[in-house]
């Protein structure tokens, strides 16, 4: 349960616009309240994310122009303090290992994401 009076804002950061679609989809099945901003280039997302402070960043890893780790790694020299849940095809030990080196990454999903995990992520990862 929420207790701050931020809105709740999540940025979804997936290369493939259905991935963001079915997401957007659960949260809403899950009756999830706030905004939820999915984008399929990273680099307009990072451009984005100390202006709107996202509460939750839910990143994919594999990704075209820039991949996950790269986007952690401009996310380190950001003045925020979103967390991110890694939401990936992966189910690598090698990649949570590496997930678990980035404080802000805070769960590990593999794809796909059901009503069940989102409620679980908002449960424990939404409060400020």
């Amino acid at each position: 349960m929420r207790t701050n009076k931020r809105p709740l804002k999540i940025y979804l950061v997936d290369d493939q616009k259905i991935a963001n679609f079915i997401t957007k989809k659960l949260f809403e099945i899950s009756k999830i309240k706030g905004e939820i901003i999915d984008f399929v280039d990273p680099l307009k997302a990072l451009k984005n994310i100390e202006k709107d402070n996202p509460q939750l960043i839910l990143l994919d890893l594999n990704m075209p122009v820039m991949n996950g780790w790269a986007f952690l790694e401009h996310l380190n020299t950001l003045k925020t303090n979103c967390k991110v849940i890694i939401v990936t095809s992966s189910t690598s030990l090698l990649d949570k290992e590496r997930a678990n080196k980035y404080g802000a990454v805070k769960d590990y999903y593999v794809k796909p994401l059901n009503k069940s995990n989102i409620t679980t992520l908002i449960s424990e990862h939404s409060m400020s």
